[in-house]
């Protein structure tokens, strides 16, 4: 019975669920190590992202022959030009946008307030699911208002904090741009045999996924960012700005990104005038049908084969246990232990058909 593989895997879940209860009951023990990984997992992440970003620029420049000292110096200054143009160009332009629409606030909130006392208006005409519906509805937008306002300073406490630890994000870049195909033999140099080149070939997988995905995704929202900038501009949606870059990140997000993105969009567009809110949702669904069915389809194409369904669960599970930060990174997340699995069972499939042949190898002598 314990070569079953059902009983393996169930007793390597009860081992699992043991170690995570007993890290749990002891994890005040850990918690300085926990806090110096929560310090630097934000930098680095976003230096990995940086860097896959950064990667074909490298790869291009070293091909006309320039050393990787250079082609890392280009890298920087190009970067910094385009921090510097943002900053100056855009920067502006967004930071008057929040600032009327901080003033706006008020009537806003007076016209939101309006609408949803007309929907209350109507329940008597509606059934008692959708009234209930309704009424929890209306709860919990008053609930997540309060705690937005209560917890505000935390917010503010916690971006300063954020600015600080992303200096170490430019030192982050310098070396994996200086040393990434170091990287895999370094790794791979502490296995022998064929765990060596099973490491080998997982961590290329890993890689190349990685790469994939975030050179994709990025291409995808900044296409899909310059076509919603061009429909909000000719329909004069205010803070058009504004609600691009917020499009431009929640785009990374595959699925519902685009839905998240239109949120704010159409609400605005709503408050501004219902011929602006019909404009706005006219411009979402051809942005959305360019995405689906020209843009994705040629710059990501079947990269990570995952269900949509599945991406789904993902995005909606890590927003129940992380928040936005974790949404952004769920989807790269699952297709990396994904990967891992696939990998695991391949190399686990080897053994066993070596095995199996050896065994018929010594049979027949």
């Amino acid at each position: 019975m314990t070569n079953k593989v059902w009983f393996r895997t169930g007793v390597a879940l009860l081992l699992l669920f043991l170690i995570i209860k007993l890290f749990l009951d002891v994890n005040h023990i850990f918690m300085p190590i926990i806090i110096i990984i929560q310090s630097i997992i934000l930098p680095l992440l976003l230096s990995g992202f940086l860097f896959y970003i950064c990667l074909p620029f490298q790869k291009m420049l070293e091909k006309r022959h320039l050393p990787r000292w250079a082609s890392i110096t280009i890298i920087l200054l190009a970067l910094t030009a385009m921090m510097a143009a943002v900053i100056g160009v855009i920067g502006p332009v967004i930071a008057t946008q929040i600032e009327n629409l901080i003033h706006q606030i008020p009537f806003i909130q007076r016209e939101a307030e309006r609408l949803i006392n007309f929907a209350l208006d109507q329940r008597d005409r509606l059934p008692d699911q959708v009234t209930e519906k309704i009424n929890d509805i209306v709860s919990y937008f008053s609930q997540m208002a309060s705690d937005l306002l209560s917890n505000s300073l935390n917010i503010i406490s916690s971006i300063v904090s954020t600015l600080f630890l992303l200096i170490l994000v430019p030192f982050f870049l310098i070396y994996m741009l200086k040393d990434h195909e170091r990287f895999i033999p370094a790794v791979a140099n502490i296995f022998n045999g064929e765990r060596k080149i099973f490491i080998v070939n997982l961590l290329k997988d890993l890689n190349q996924t990685l790469m994939s995905y975030i050179q994709g995704q990025v291409t995808v929202s900044l296409i899909l960012g310059a076509i919603l900038y061009i429909g909000y501009s000719i329909i004069g949606l205010e803070y058009t700005m504004l609600l691009v870059m917020f499009a431009i990140v929640a785009n990374m997000i595959p699925f519902l990104g685009p839905w998240m993105a239109f949120l704010p969009a159409g609400i605005l567009g709503l408050i501004q005038s219902p011929t602006t809110f019909i404009w706005v949702c006219v411009i979402t669904l051809i942005a959305q049908q360019l995405e689906g069915n020209v843009i994705t389809p040629n710059v990501m194409g079947k990269s990570l084969n995952i269900h949509p369904l599945t991406i789904i669960i993902v995005i909606l599970a890590s927003g129940s246990l992380g928040g936005f930060t974790l949404i952004l990174v769920a989807v790269p997340l699952y297709a990396v232990l994904k990967t891992i699995v696939r990998n695991v069972f391949k190399y686990r499939h080897q053994i066993m058909h070596k095995a199996h042949s050896d065994v018929d190898d010594k049979g027949m002598l």
